[in-house]
């Protein structure tokens, strides 16, 4: 049984943790938080031990693995603490704010010889793992084109985003913190991406970053899609998926609903009905993923130096597209990132 330790106890955190209870081969031992009520409550909550200081916590518990669950400013000193015990690290989305800190991170695990994985948890969305099926078993042949675009009404007026309102004052938003899980997944499901044409605005005029987002990228051998979104209009009906999507192929389409009903033309094939777990318990199946390579020697799928030049490299293309109105190549941002 491995033992692990978290950082951060914030909302997304306690939805980590409901899930960390029920992966098999693993469990946390206790919690840390710089705000004493906020981990006083968090470790009554999942009965764990708590503490106010990393170093403590990691000295004292000598744990197998580090979960990192805080906003992405801490990243990097907490991939350093544990580095520097050699200790596996688990490490939430965004990687970190900059690019720059980013590479440094991937860099501190590669030269101190820890396993770091990011908790990219939208690719382990069942719904997406069943697509990926029917993508592999050439059920619509061959894909040319996706669509997926994604709503949620929680970025209007004066106190928006109550359930993470730090969101209203980053100084890069929705691409860095959002749209990434969709960057991600679309490679997870078709392979690389080489190029990226990317739109931004800013709707609420009191959240300081983009809101709004408009983007087409293209993958390696010629696919082509188009990811759109906001944080100003809701969906257009509930469910577990945060977005819709279609994927069209040479001989049939694939298109997935809010509920998590995946259609292949006009017939379902997965149902999400009773699922239990944050959208499609792709929380828990990170956790386990990461628990199992961690057990079994395998590499992690979101590898921190494999995801910063597949997936953070096209966030960054986006934001530098965006900035100069230009399709940006990725391999023109990766490069930047040197040996890591």
């Amino acid at each position: 049984m491995l033992r692990g330790v978290t950082v951060g106890c914030g909302y997304f955190s306690r939805i980590q943790m409901a899930s960390w209870k029920r992966v098999e081969g693993a469990e946390i031992a206790a919690a840390c938080d710089v705000d004493a009520e906020r981990l006083r409550s968090f470790t009554a909550d999942f009965d764990l031990k708590g503490y106010g200081d990393a170093d403590e916590m990691l000295d004292a518990e000598q744990p197998d693995f580090l979960d990192i669950a805080t906003r992405p400013a801490g990243h990097l000193p907490l991939v350093r603490k544990a580095a520097q015990r050699g200790i596996a690290v688990l490490c939430q989305k965004p990687m970190a704010d900059t690019w720059e800190e980013a590479v440094r991170i991937a860099k501190t695990a590669r030269r101190n010889g820890i396993r770091l994985m990011l908790n990219e948890n939208w690719r382990w969305q069942a719904w997406y793992r069943h697509i990926k099926s029917l993508l592999d078993e050439n059920r619509i042949g061959r894909p040319f084109y996706y669509h997926v675009a994604t709503r949620e009404r929680d970025g209007v007026g004066g106190k928006p985003f109550a359930k993470q309102p730090y969101f209203k004052d980053m100084e890069r938003f929705f691409v860095i913190e959002a749209i990434v899980h969709h960057i991600d997944t679309m490679r997870f499901l078709f392979g690389g991406i080489d190029e990226v044409f990317c739109k931004t605005a800013r709707l609420n005029p009191v959240v300081r970053a983009e809101d709004f987002v408009m983007m087409m990228l293209r993958h390696r051998g010629g696919l082509c899609g188009l990811i759109d979104g906001n944080r100003v209009t809701e969906p257009d009906e509930p469910g577990p998926a945060m977005e819709t999507v279609r994927i069209e192929g040479l001989e049939n389409k694939i298109r997935l609903r809010h509920s998590g009903d995946v259609l292949l033309g006009g017939e379902r094939t997965f149902s999400a009905e009773g699922m239990p777990g944050y959208r499609g318990d792709s929380c828990r199946a990170t956790q386990q993923h990461f628990v199992d390579c961690l057990t079994n020697g395998r590499e992690f799928a979101t590898e921190a130096t494999d995801y910063l030049r597949k997936t953070v490299a096209v966030v960054e293309a986006c934001y530098l597209s965006a900035a100069e109105h230009r399709p940006v190549r990725i391999s023109e941002v990766a490069a930047m990132a040197g040996t890591v």
